[in-house]
């Protein structure tokens, strides 16, 4: 009988030579050229609806921030209602940030490491029935403020932010926000009312990301044109 294959991670199609990967390179570039402080920063990755693709931007930022910066960096999946961190990256769910806000465990404790030298993963941790309960409570506003002792980029994979309030606390503790847009999806007014919410809390906003773009885009966009051959892909 055949040996069952491994299921891939996220990791195995991470490649420093697609078009792609140069993308979130820049993207990294334009933050870090944004950053007047100590060098820390918390970056806060949503969208407005489900189904944009912000998990994998978050994880793809995560992991080349990780190899192509040599930053060491925390990739920590606030999504508490609807997770992907952890089956992107094949890690365990539970032992994550709902069991650090209920359980009282220590947040370093909770960190999940990966095969990337200077990635490591904080999950979501089990699935709770009431996860607006939990960003009630006071310890959710010290994990990031801790963490960043201990890491120089940390990257938050929060809800989205139409359907729930959870991106708005999120972003009284990180430095600046990401909005994910799928292109051809995402309807006009639904990204400006994603604005207005990020805005009506702060000037964080740092950019967006235009994600499925060859979908949308005219040829001369496309990688492909210039010749590139894509080796591996992931959908978004």
């Amino acid at each position: 009988m055949p040996k069952a294959k491994k299921p891939l991670s996220i990791i195995d199609y991470f490649n420093m030579e697609l078009p792609e990967s140069n993308e979130f390179r820049r993207v990294l570039h334009n933050i870090n050229g944004k950053n007047k402080g100590d060098g820390k920063l918390a970056i806060l990755v949503t969208s407005a609806m489900l189904s944009e693709g912000k998990s994998i931007v978050s994880s793809f930022l995560a992991m080349t921030s990780a190899r192509s910066k040599k930053v060491k960096t925390l990739l920590i999946d606030f999504d508490l209602r609807r997770p992907m961190v952890h089956k992107l990256f094949r890690l365990p769910l539970e032992g994550g940030v709902s069991n650090i806000l209920l359980e009282g465990i220590a947040s370093r404790n909770a960190v999940k490491k990966t095969t990337i030298d200077d990635l490591d993963i904080l999950t979501a941790g089990d699935i709770m029935k009431n996860p607006s309960e939990l960003f009630n409570n006071a310890s959710i506003h010290r994990i990031i403020d801790e963490m960043k002792f201990y890491y120089d980029k940390i990257i938050v994979d929060s809800p989205p932010l139409i359907p729930v309030m959870d991106p708005i606390i999120l972003l009284e503790e990180c430095d600046g926000a990401i909005l994910v847009i799928k292109a051809g999806a995402t309807q006009r007014d639904v990204i400006m009312r994603a604005r207005e919410l990020l805005n009506s809390q702060s000037d964080k906003v740092m950019g967006v990301v235009v994600n499925n773009s060859t979908q949308s885009l005219p040829y001369y966009y496309n990688y492909r044109y210039y010749g590139y051959k894509h080796k591996s892909s992931i959908e978004s």
